[in-house]
Protein backbone atom coordinates (compact mmCIF):
# COMPACT_ATOMS: atom_id res chain seq x y z
CA UNK A 1 0.00 0.00 0.00
CA UNK A 2 2.55 2.68 0.80
CA UNK A 3 4.33 1.97 -2.45
CA UNK A 4 1.42 2.90 -4.44
CA UNK A 5 0.43 5.62 -1.90
CA UNK A 6 3.72 7.33 -2.33
CA UNK A 7 4.54 6.36 -5.95
CA UNK A 8 7.85 5.52 -4.51
CA UNK A 9 9.40 2.42 -3.52
CA UNK A 10 7.73 2.76 0.10
CA UNK A 11 6.49 5.03 2.69
CA UNK A 12 9.22 6.36 5.83
CA UNK A 13 7.01 7.35 8.63
CA UNK A 14 7.23 9.09 11.90
CA UNK A 15 4.32 8.40 14.97
CA UNK A 16 3.28 11.58 16.76
CA UNK A 17 1.06 11.74 19.56
CA UNK A 18 0.74 15.47 20.45
CA UNK A 19 0.62 18.15 17.07
CA UNK A 20 -1.01 20.12 15.99
CA UNK A 21 -1.50 21.92 12.13
CA UNK A 22 -0.72 25.64 12.06
CA UNK A 23 -2.28 26.40 8.65
CA UNK A 24 -5.35 24.82 7.04
CA UNK A 25 -5.98 21.00 8.13
CA UNK A 26 -5.07 18.57 4.69
CA UNK A 27 -7.68 16.61 2.62
CA UNK A 28 -8.09 13.28 2.92
CA UNK A 29 -8.18 10.00 0.76
CA UNK A 30 -9.63 7.00 2.23
CA UNK A 31 -7.04 4.42 0.83
CA UNK A 32 -8.11 1.34 2.98
CA UNK A 33 -10.64 -0.30 5.32
CA UNK A 34 -8.65 0.67 7.97
CA UNK A 35 -7.02 3.53 7.21
CA UNK A 36 -6.80 7.20 5.57
CA UNK A 37 -3.93 9.08 4.22
CA UNK A 38 -3.93 12.82 4.30
CA UNK A 39 -1.97 15.12 1.72
CA UNK A 40 -2.10 19.05 0.88
CA UNK A 41 -5.14 19.60 -1.07
CA UNK A 42 -2.97 22.81 -2.82
CA UNK A 43 0.41 21.02 -3.59
CA UNK A 44 -0.50 16.85 -3.01
CA UNK A 45 2.18 16.46 -0.57
CA UNK A 46 1.63 13.31 0.98
CA UNK A 47 1.28 13.76 4.94
CA UNK A 48 -0.49 11.31 6.99
CA UNK A 49 -1.18 7.79 7.15
CA UNK A 50 -3.77 7.54 9.89
CA UNK A 51 -5.58 4.55 11.59
CA UNK A 52 -6.96 3.96 14.66
CA UNK A 53 -4.34 3.28 16.29
CA UNK A 54 -2.78 6.81 15.94
CA UNK A 55 -0.79 9.38 12.96
CA UNK A 56 2.12 8.98 10.89
CA UNK A 57 3.63 11.45 9.47
CA UNK A 58 5.77 11.02 6.16
CA UNK A 59 9.24 11.74 6.89
CA UNK A 60 10.12 13.22 3.32
CA UNK A 61 7.19 15.94 4.08
CA UNK A 62 9.50 17.66 6.44
CA UNK A 63 12.03 19.91 5.44
CA UNK A 64 14.80 18.10 7.66
CA UNK A 65 13.96 14.58 7.16
CA UNK A 66 17.35 13.77 7.79
CA UNK A 67 16.65 14.71 11.56
CA UNK A 68 14.03 11.81 11.89
CA UNK A 69 15.34 8.61 10.44
CA UNK A 70 13.25 5.14 10.22
CA UNK A 71 13.39 2.85 13.27
CA UNK A 72 11.76 -0.36 11.92
CA UNK A 73 10.80 -1.75 8.83
CA UNK A 74 7.10 -3.02 8.22
CA UNK A 75 6.23 -5.42 5.52
CA UNK A 76 9.70 -6.02 4.22
CA UNK A 77 8.23 -8.71 2.59
CA UNK A 78 6.44 -6.09 -0.10
CA UNK A 79 10.01 -4.75 -1.18
CA UNK A 80 10.86 -4.40 -4.32
CA UNK A 81 13.77 -6.72 -5.37
CA UNK A 82 16.40 -4.12 -6.56
CA UNK A 83 16.17 -1.44 -3.66
CA UNK A 84 19.05 -3.60 -1.89
CA UNK A 85 21.35 -2.50 -4.94
CA UNK A 86 20.60 1.06 -4.69
CA UNK A 87 23.66 2.03 -3.19
CA UNK A 88 25.51 0.25 -6.32
CA UNK A 89 24.27 2.47 -8.80
CA UNK A 90 26.21 5.32 -10.40
CA UNK A 91 26.01 8.59 -9.16
CA UNK A 92 26.00 11.65 -11.49
CA UNK A 93 29.87 12.85 -11.65
CA UNK A 94 30.74 16.18 -10.80
CA UNK A 95 31.09 17.23 -14.03
CA UNK A 96 27.43 16.42 -14.65
CA UNK A 97 26.44 17.97 -11.23
CA UNK A 98 28.07 21.31 -12.19
CA UNK A 99 26.22 21.47 -15.69
CA UNK A 100 22.93 21.01 -13.90
CA UNK A 101 23.03 23.10 -10.85
CA UNK A 102 21.87 26.34 -12.23
CA UNK A 103 18.75 24.36 -14.21
CA UNK A 104 18.17 23.06 -10.60
CA UNK A 105 19.08 26.70 -8.99
CA UNK A 106 16.58 28.32 -11.13
CA UNK A 107 13.44 25.86 -9.77
CA UNK A 108 10.94 27.83 -7.22
CA UNK A 109 9.21 25.43 -5.07
CA UNK A 110 5.61 26.43 -4.17
CA UNK A 111 5.48 23.27 -1.50
CA UNK A 112 4.95 24.78 1.77
CA UNK A 113 8.08 24.85 4.55
CA UNK A 114 7.74 23.22 8.00
CA UNK A 115 7.54 26.49 9.83
CA UNK A 116 4.76 28.79 9.97
CA UNK A 117 5.15 31.82 7.51
CA UNK A 118 3.22 34.95 7.11
CA UNK A 119 2.38 34.57 3.54
CA UNK A 120 2.61 31.13 1.15
CA UNK A 121 2.33 31.82 -2.57
CA UNK A 122 0.20 29.36 -3.74
CA UNK A 123 1.17 28.73 -7.42
CA UNK A 124 -2.00 29.36 -9.77
CA UNK A 125 0.23 29.53 -13.38
CA UNK A 126 0.86 26.99 -15.99
CA UNK A 127 2.06 23.47 -15.24
CA UNK A 128 4.92 22.25 -16.74
CA UNK A 129 4.05 19.40 -19.27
Amino acid sequence: MCQKASGSIGGAFVAAKDFSYTRGAPAHFQSSSRARRGFCANCGTPLTFETAHGVDFSIAAFDKAGDLPPVIQLSPETRLPWTDTLTELPTRTPEEAARVAPEYAAIRSYQHPDHDTSAWPINTGPTAP
